[in-house]
């Protein structure tokens, strides 16, 4: 396994260019770029060729940008706006040797019918599928676990990336969202984990199931998340991409960037160590 860092660890803290000098230092193998805000900010600064090199020169590489907001159920300039966006994903992406977009499905106060959320998402994949595969980057849809997001568990995940049926198109599994509206591990069992294309580690305060917010995450095996029962999970049905560190916790941005990585690292690979073996980590 490979060991990956989410800029939203250190969202309010640091910016790309120290995420990625830290991350090098601390041994990380990828980086999972913000496209919503670290990005743009990055290249007020720097050209996109600066971070292409970048990645030439060091050992870290990036994995996924993060992300395409709100990809289904949209009207139609809210639809034209995403595909627009998606498709300069893909030509940045394909200069900086992305290989996957993490798509998040809509959060809404609006009533939508299961089966009305359900076709919507695959008609939109199927076509993003299609502009993505010349491109050689994959889709990797993220659940979130909060009661308005349209798609918030990840039996009903699964079964939106199976009827859309391509290689291309995959999910990111997130311990907190998985944990808190309550997916089940008997879903999770059932799986193809070829179809899991990332892994987002993380833990929470022990609330109730769907009153959980991101703030409420917390260090890898300092919560209430069955971590153990997740990761031999994955391991039983051939999950074997990367672990990546992804937290919002407020306290966790008052810290030091670099010491913010490097506890990411420590807990992270102290939790899934257990399970399985770090291609080039070490913990130090």
């Amino acid at each position: 396994m490979q060991l990956c860092f989410n800029q939203a660890t250190t969202l309010e803290n640091s910016n790309l260019a120290k995420d990625l000098e830290f991350c090098d230092k601390h041994g990380y193998d990828f980086i999972e770029i913000r496209t919503m805000d670290k990005l743009p900010e990055y290249l007020k600064d720097h050209s996109l060729n600066e971070l292409v090199e970048y990645f030439q020169t060091h050992h870290i590489k990036p994995l996924a940008f993060n992300a395409l907001v709100f990809f289904n159920n949209r009207d139609e300039a809210g639809y034209k706006e995403m595909v627009d966006e998606f498709k300069q994903m893909m030509e940045t992406g394909k200069k900086l040797g992305i290989q996957y977009v993490v798509a998040v499905p809509l959060v809404t106060e609006q009533k939508i019918l299961k089966e009305d959320i359900k076709n919507s998402c695959v008609e939109v994949l199927k076509e993003l599928s299609a502009i993505a595969e010349p491109y050689g980057i994959k889709i990797a849809v993220e659940f979130v676990g909060h009661p308005q997001c349209t798609v918030n568990t990840f039996g009903q995940a699964y079964d939106i990336v199976e009827t859309v049926n391509r290689e291309n198109v995959g999910l990111v599994f997130d311990c907190f969202h998985f944990h808190a509206m309550g997916s089940t591990m008997e879903d999770l069992k059932r799986a193809d984990g070829s179809k899991i294309f990332i892994l987002h580690m993380d833990d929470t305060e022990d609330f109730p199931i769907g009153i959980l917010t991101d703030e409420d995450r917390v260090w890898p095996g300092l919560g209430a998340i069955d971590l153990d029962g997740i990761l031999s999970t994955l391991k039983e049905i051939g999950y074997d991409g990367a672990a990546s560190i992804e937290l919002f916790r407020p306290e966790y941005y008052q810290l030091s960037a670099e010491e913010a990585i490097k506890t990411a690292k420590e807990t992270t690979v102290k939790s899934v160590s257990k399970y399985y073996e770090f291609d080039s980590v070490t913990v130090g």
